[in-house]
């Protein structure tokens, strides 16, 4: 590995937002999952979770989700849920609040959430948005402004426009920098991760099935 590598490793890992994921609620296009994982990457997302509740589905999707996530799964981990309590039980243990979009009566713009707290936020799948037994879960539903004739947004499209207004929220506050989420130890641990990856081909870890 070079020494210019090297420390592009370290800068990424030193980035990482310790406190904010995306959860994938029946979504089932594989290429929306590949740019998904790769708009997550880029503002400094470590982990997503990607939950199939639909009855209409099988675990036929593991392979769907493997496909998807190949790429871009080399630097963020993927966790795979069919379970909707266990995966929300699992997400509140790290994560503070959890966000959907979903339009309500009680919505609220994007613009007016604070997405530099620990949150978790949840997008709906490319045709039927966010399932009734996900909506329990959530502290609250909010919306992407649109002035267009067609009211909706491609769901790779709604997730980078939600985590490009976190990370200007989170530049703002300088958290990728002198307030990062991360403890040091936490960082070092994962700069040893990638770095591993790096000397192994660049293969991401295998994608946590949680049954």
């Amino acid at each position: 590995m070079t020494d210019k590598r090297l420390e592009k490793i370290k800068n990424v890992a030193n980035q990482r937002q310790g406190n904010l994921t995306v959860v994938l609620n029946n979504v089932h296009d594989p290429h929306n999952i590949g740019a998904v994982l790769r708009t997550c990457d880029s503002v400094g997302i470590k982990e997503i979770y990607v939950l199939y509740d639909d009855d209409r589905l099988s675990k036929k999707n593991i392979e769907l989700g493997k496909r998807a996530a190949s790429s871009a799964r080399k630097w963020v981990d993927v966790y795979l849920y069919f379970d909707v309590k266990k995966c929300f039980e699992d997400i509140k243990k790290k994560y503070k609040f959890i966000y959907g979009t979903h339009l309500s009566t009680k919505s609220v713009s994007l613009h007016e959430l604070n997405l530099a707290e620990s949150v978790a936020i949840v997008f709906g799948n490319e045709h039927a948005g966010i399932s009734e037994k996900v909506l329990g879960f959530l502290d609250g539903n909010f919306i992407i402004p649109q002035v267009g004739m067609v009211q909706s947004l491609n769901i790779s499209v709604s997730v980078a426009v939600t985590l490009y207004e976190a990370l200007r929220q989170r530049e703002k506050l300088q958290m990728y920098k002198d307030n990062n989420t991360q403890t040091a130890s936490q960082k070092a641990e994962l700069i040893d991760d990638y770095v591993s990856r790096h000397e192994n081909k660049y293969k991401g870890k295998k994608m946590k099935i949680i049954e």
